[in-house]
């Protein structure tokens, strides 16, 4: 299988574009012309600097506006036609893509079409060229792929096939299974992208809206499926047209789309195994157990701060480190490691970010499978020296530099706390909280796509719709993604302003993953009045918020009183109810939260979000204010 990407895709100049493609993996290149032109080498120079960088040029694109028109407009278009075969050759590639015409001159019938293909086909044959021929969602005449594979058809001829996209198929609703008829050989190249569903005009939603397999909403996999049952073996082309891509980095935006296209074809040849050929073997998709830890990187007074926080949580301090300095707390199934060492990654991380999140261990059936897929899907694999008695435990690079760890059972590294850790017998705590119900991470807005993409190449999860979290001073996008059984949720924060919660936060710490941690209990009014008694200050909330929330929802008797009482948020929706408790904001706007959940409520509370920024703001140092 030949990987390739449309230039489009990628910001940059060419070099720039070229080199990130080239780094990310694939294996070859669509030119778009503009990019062409905009670059002041010539074409031979041009098609040697790409082939310097191991790269094909799959195809050259777009040719606009050919098939029936009148004369003398028709004339006109076949000499384009050879100007354009001219730069083809100097260039060194071989097929052309014509995408239907929306001339306001243009005129219909599918036979005149076939006919100005079949002389085409004549004139790029005596040159060794091909001509595909594409259906654009908006073309005047040809919208829709059955209809360009009836003109190839009538054309009848060995030089001209059938181009298909994604977008244009799945954006106009045709069954993608209507492809499967179409012989594999006479299509002479595909291109992918998916879209959010947006109702909008087509032009448009195609031109600022694209995005990569597996970040919208379009049936992009059974497409492939219908592809592939046709027996087709040529490129697998990526063509994103994107603002917000545009603006990326390229090197970052051309590995996301690498991973997108390998991790999809990998579904389809795992639901059609006998379809695709050349793909290299990787593991499947990782059904993650939770998580099994999360390690902040602390020093001097800052760790006293944390650990002292988490005891008021109901957190034993239950193990140390044999040989660092690493100090283990427990509750339930909950782990927390509070790394204060001076050395490695956590001390680099700490000297980046201040006290952060360094890294999360995830518990998941086989951890060398996670890092090998993780490793075929373009993730950057971390290593660390060992000391005596450690574990060598699987790790890939995670989101701002952070570390992803896996643990699994079978080949004993889930024995690393009896293994590393000393064990302490202290007095035993508990405020009935028994495990990370989610972890929040936040990130710039054009990070969200991205790291979306990471998780669920990665693991069996789904993705909630993208809402928006309004805080006093901008917006917030967020996204949540989690495991079918709930095993595992983690919510994307995008800011896209420093004035924001989340935004103050990126600043602040230059980039740190982790902002909250949510532990789930079952009684959360039992897990509030322990925390009473241990010294726990709740984030307080507004008497105008237990007002509205009287207003809002029928509430048992007692019910408000009880939530006033203890500074408890709620929501409920048709399947349940959702109660959170927060702490105070610590270390620069990090903080941990409290949730239960009540029947199949399966959201976050995002109903009280504004609320509940608004009172974490309260808290933290005013605006304007530079941190000390």
């Amino acid at each position: 299988m030949k990987t390739s990407i449309a230039t489009v895709s990628i910001s940059g100049n060419l070099p720039e574009k070229l080199e990130a493609i080239a780094a990310a993996g694939f294996d070859g290149i669509e030119i778009f012309e503009q990019d062409f032109i905009a670059h002041d080498g010539n074409p031979r120079e041009v098609g040697d600097l790409i082939r310097s960088m191991g790269l094909d040029i799959t195809l050259f694109q777009p040719f606009r506006d050919f098939e029936g028109l009148p004369e003398p407009l028709r004339a006109k278009a076949f000499d384009r036609a050879e100007r354009k075969f001219d730069l083809m050759q100097d260039l060194g590639t071989d097929l052309v893509l014509i995408c239907s015409s929306c001339h306001p001159d243009a005129l219909g019938g599918i036979d005149r079409a076939a006919a100005d293909f079949h002389d085409l086909g004549d004139r790029a044959a005596k040159r060794g060229l091909r001509v595909g021929f594409e259906a654009l969602a908006w073309g005047k005449h040809v919208n829709d792929h059955r209809d360009a594979w009836e003109v190839v058809r009538r054309a009848d001829h060995a030089n001209v096939g059938l181009i298909l996209d994604s977008f244009h198929t799945l954006a106009r609703k045709i069954d993608p299974e209507t492809i499967r008829r179409i012989p594999g050989d006479k299509i002479f190249f595909v291109q992918l992208a998916d879209a959010p569903l947006i109702d909008m005009d087509l032009l448009y939603w195609s031109r600022h809206f694209r995005n990569m397999p597996g970040e919208g909403d379009l049936a992009v996999t059974d497409f492939m499926k219908a592809v592939m049952a046709t027996g087709y073996s040529g490129p697998i082309s990526l063509e994103i047209f994107n603002d917000q891509f545009r603006g990326g980095q390229p090197r970052s935006i051309a590995k996301d789309g690498y991973r997108a296209l390998i991790a999809l074809m990998d579904d389809v040849r795992r639901e059609e195994p006998s379809t695709v050929s050349g793909l290299p073997q990787m593991p499947a998709r990782l059904d993650v157990e939770g998580v099994a830890f999360v390690e902040f990187a602390a020093r001097a007074e800052e760790a006293e701060t944390l650990e002292d926080l988490l005891r008021t949580l109901g957190f034993q301090h239950s193990g140390n480190h044999i040989s660092k300095r690493l100090s283990l707390w427990t509750q339930g199934d909950i782990r927390i490691v509070v790394n204060r060492e001076t050395t490695g990654f956590a001390s680099s991380s700490y000297v980046t970010h201040g006290m952060s999140v360094c890294d999360i261990g995830i518990s998941v059936n086989d951890a060398t499978q996670a890092v090998s897929r993780a490793k075929h899907l373009g993730a950057t694999p971390f290593e660390q020296a060992t000391g005596p008695g450690e574990l060598n435990i699987p790790a890939i690079r995670g989101l701002s530099g952070s570390v992803v760890h896996f643990i699994d059972e079978a080949s004993g590294l889930n024995d690393v706390w009896s293994v590393e850790f000393n064990n302490i017998q202290g007095k035993a705590t508990s405020a009935g909280l028994y495990r990370i119900d989610h972890l929040a991470q936040t990130m710039s807005y054009d990070e969200m796509l991205s790291w979306s993409l990471f998780y669920t190449t990665l693991f069996q999860m789904q993705k909630s719709p993208m809402f928006d979290v309004v805080d006093p001073d901008g917006l917030v996008r967020s996204q949540a993604l989690e495991t079918l059984d709930g095993s595992f949720r983690i919510t994307l924060n995008g800011a896209e302003t420093h004035r924001t919660m989340a935004g103050h936060f990126l600043a602040d710490s230059f980039g740190a993953s982790v902002q909250h941690i949510a532990f789930a209990t079952d009684d959360i009014f039992k897990t509030s009045s322990a925390l009473v008694e241990l010294g726990f200050k709740p984030l307080p909330m507004s008497d105008n918020y237990y007002a509205d929330l009287d207003a809002r929802f029928d509430l048992a008797p007692g019910l408000l009183d009880s939530l006033k009482a203890g500074s408890i948020l709620y929501d409920e929706d048709a399947d349940g109810a959702f109660l959170q408790l927060y702490s105070r904001p610590y270390g620069g706007g990090m903080f941990f939260e409290i949730v239960e959940r009540r029947g199949n409520y399966r959201g976050y509370g995002a109903p009280n979000a504004p609320f509940r920024i608004a009172a974490q703001k309260r808290l933290m140092r005013p605006k304007g204010m530079p941190r000390i």
